[in-house]
């Protein structure tokens, strides 16, 4: 029931349109909050840095949070500081944790249904594959698409595609599986940082470019650490028939 409820509660005509639905457990005496998330066609997902974010926002605001978050993921325990508020938009820092690149993934040829192309395979605590390109002159969300269901990913992957414009600053567009195209991901943003660090092309910090604004990113004792907003912007009840 919960797949079917995220599904319409994501849908962009006839629900309220998200990328995905996050369920907020508040904090106890012994237990950090903990989220479950939900990608918009209903599918599980294990972390979303935008959306932990956000759930983090939610905590500061309705009093369960003050200035250190630690919240229980799918990908586990994440820990965020919050940085600045200013009314309902919030500034954090969030551990991403340690990113993990198999052997044989930094430099990887994916085989495609127009030819090989070379992308990067990695975990954030959910699986990438990275593409490097001189622009977004092609049809990427199509690529996108084709890459996020490819065989070689047994649980599907998110996709980015991401152009160097400096070593301090990525331009990045994203196709996220279970969702498609969106104007940012956080461990999209993640997983493009260590890429571009890994293969030499940019160094810690970085500044990744999104379609809904920029995010800050930087490496610490092999961790990445994310900054970037949330910002709250309604409540409400939802009226689903299970």
């Amino acid at each position: 029931m919960l797949e079917r409820a995220a599904v319409a509660l994501c849908h962009r005509h006839s629900g309220l349109g998200a990328d995905g639905w996050i369920l907020v457990t508040p904090p106890s005496a012994s237990e950090p909050a903990s989220i479950r998330l939900f990608n918009s066609d209903g599918s599980a997902a294990e972390i979303s840095g935008n959306g932990t974010r956000c759930a983090a926002a939610f905590l500061v605001d309705t009093g369960f949070a003050s200035t250190y978050i630690p919240i229980r993921t799918g990908a586990g325990l994440k820990r965020l500081r919050l940085i600045g508020r200013r009314d309902m938009y919030f500034d954090f820092e969030m551990t991403m944790g340690a990113p993990v690149i198999g052997p044989g993934d930094l430099h990887s040829q994916l085989p495609l249904a127009g030819g090989a192309r070379e992308c990067t395979i990695l975990n954030v605590g959910n699986p990438q594959c990275v593409f490097f390109v001189e622009d977004f002159e092609f049809d990427w969300q199509t690529l996108g698409a084709e890459v996020e269901r490819h065989p070689q990913f047994r649980n599907r992957t998110n996709v980015s595609f991401v152009q160097v414009l400096d070593r301090q600053t990525l331009d990045v567009r994203f196709y996220e599986r279970g969702a498609g195209f969106t104007m940012s991901s956080g461990t999209g943003s993640a997983g493009a940082f260590w890429a571009a660090v890994a293969r030499g092309l940019a160094a810690s910090p970085v500044t990744v470019r999104t379609l809904a604004g920029p995010l800050s990113l930087r490496e610490e004792s092999g961790q990445v650490l994310l900054q970037g907003p949330a910002e709250l912007i309604g409540g409400g009840e939802f009226y689903f028939q299970s």
